[in-house]
């Protein structure tokens, strides 16, 4: 198949397609005419790039996955790389949650706090400025 058409079957863009080839993710093979050729595996390929780019894996990252399917493993995630790779974003996440949960905390405290603070016995917000007539 042509450029074209694996980027249709693919949902990307001739552009990503020709990115990925100069960054050694995809090799496209040549016709007599210089058109890029592709295979059922090339598709395979892009799909699973594509997937792995949204659960939050960068296009560096997904080399252990392509590499493994070019190895003639039927997934990409049948290496150690690929699984380690997995295991890697796994931490990333798990930081970013802890690091988030922190955040959140300090805010329902601060909140908290300042809500305590508040006149109970309704007197006008100084920081509300009245509106005039």
């Amino acid at each position: 198949m042509r450029i074209g058409e694996l980027a249709k079957r693919t949902g990307t863009t001739t552009r990503a397609l020709r990115f990925y080839e100069d960054q050694g993710l995809l090799a496209a093979r040549r016709a007599a005419n210089g058109y890029r050729e592709y295979d059922e595996d090339d598709l395979q390929l892009v799909t699973e790039i594509l997937k792995l780019q949204t659960v939050g894996l960068s296009l560096d990252e997904t080399r252990p996955f392509v590499e493994c399917l070019r190895s003639g493993h039927e997934t990409g995630d049948s290496c150690a790389s690929s699984i380690e790779m997995y295991r890697r974003k796994l931490a990333e996440a798990d930081a970013v949650l802890a690091r988030l949960g922190a955040i959140r905390a300090e805010l329902a405290g601060k909140l908290a706090d300042a809500l305590a603070r508040q006149d109970p016995a309704g007197a006008p917000d100084p920081c509300v400025v009245p509106e005039r007539l």
